[in-house]
């Protein structure tokens, strides 16, 4: 299983986020989040480990933005966390491998993904709310068991530690991974450290 850690921003919590044995790191460029990455630059991210992917999360932008911010930053995948077409996608396709994300509240909104089946990448399936991303909030997990495609794709959605016992009692085929983020937040954008170790023993996940 993997470890995507989300919302990141601060280059120390960076630094420290890069001792821990997970596989993706997101950043946030979507200026009306509370993660929003302004200030970082380039240095700040050598500190990471390189099997640590960086991932670029966007919502709604447009071509050149988000390739501003791939070369900027050297990242590894784009994750499109707006209502980003199929074309649109599978254009930046080409590029990068992509995550996208879809807002789930029942099975009809698991059929959406139908249309975007064949992307090189992941989905992400997430807690639809109001507004994009970080609501703190689960769906029913139960729904999952409705998506027949063949993209992997990770949870998310307010996972805490405490949702460990039910997160391993998932056994969905194209299941690949945990995306974390405000359920593990000192303030939004930065991670408590200690928590996500904890997470992570517990778990008893094993890197590969």
């Amino acid at each position: 299983m993997k470890i995507k850690v989300c919302g990141m921003k601060y280059p120390d919590n960076i630094k420290d986020l890069g001792t821990l044995p997970i596989h993706f790191m997101g950043m946030i460029f979507y200026q009306k989040s509370p993660r929003y990455v302004e200030n970082l630059i380039l240095p700040d991210l050598k500190i990471l480990p390189d099997y640590i992917k960086r991932v670029g999360v966007f919502v709604n932008s447009d071509i050149d933005f988000i390739l501003n911010k791939v070369n900027k930053y050297n990242l590894d995948l784009i994750q499109l966390h707006g209502n980003e077409s199929p074309e649109f996608c599978k254009g930046l396709n080409r590029m990068l491998p992509i995550i996208k994300a879809f807002s789930i509240a029942d099975s009809s909104d698991i059929d959406k993904t139908k249309a975007y089946d064949g992307l090189q990448g992941y989905f992400l399936f997430d807690t639809k709310t109001p507004q994009y991303g970080g609501s703190g909030q689960k769906f029913d997990w139960s729904i999952l068991e409705t998506y027949t495609g063949n993209t992997p794709f990770f949870l998310s959605g307010g996972i805490s530690i405490n949702d460990i016992d039910e997160i391993k009692k998932i056994k969905h085929p194209q299941f690949y991974g945990l995306d974390l983020n405000s359920k593990f937040e000192k303030e939004p954008g930065l991670k408590d450290i200690t928590l996500l170790q904890q997470f992570i023993k517990e778990l008893e996940y094993e890197q590969d």
